[in-house]
């Protein structure tokens, strides 16, 4: 089993502050940027940042759906990890200043890939798939917060 990961990264015109405000806010931003690859959104516990309880299916393909349990936390200032119960999943949110009125947003996220051919169809594919959907969760973060 390999470690599995996507990155994908974005430059908003707003502060930083308000960028990883919009990200923690569960009960309300988090839900309206997603894509239509994320269903059954439904925040089971907090819904501000740390020790929020979240839950979503993730479809990444037509065959390929992971429902997710997520825990989340802020370990340092500016991040936010999203940890699966149901999986080895883990998403990380980065969010940095980048110049006056700007930040940078850094989402990661990987996990335990399946072993064999599959596994290495899943290390090439996957993390280009996945991106694909965190950059369009990402710009319509920065519609939302650039308004």
């Amino acid at each position: 089993m390999a470690q599995v990961e996507a990155t994908t990264e974005r430059v908003v015109a707003a502060d930083a502050e308000k960028v990883f405000d919009a990200l923690a806010d569960y009960s309300g931003t988090r839900g309206n940027v997603l894509t239509e690859h994320f269903s059954e959104y439904e925040v089971r516990e907090g819904g501000d940042g740390e020790g929020t309880l979240v839950h979503w299916k993730l479809q990444a393909t037509s065959k390929r759906v992971r429902d997710c349990l997520l825990e989340v936390s802020e370990p340092t200032d500016g991040e936010l990890v999203e940890k699966d119960r149901n999986s080895s999943m883990v998403t990380t949110w980065r969010v940095t200043p980048a110049g006056e009125g700007r930040s940078r947003v850094v989402v990661t996220t990987v996990w335990n890939g399946a072993g064999g051919i599959g596994g290495f169809f899943e290390k090439t594919f996957a993390p280009k798939g996945l991106g694909r959907i965190y950059d369009a969760v990402l710009q319509r973060l920065a519609t939302e917060v650039e308004k």
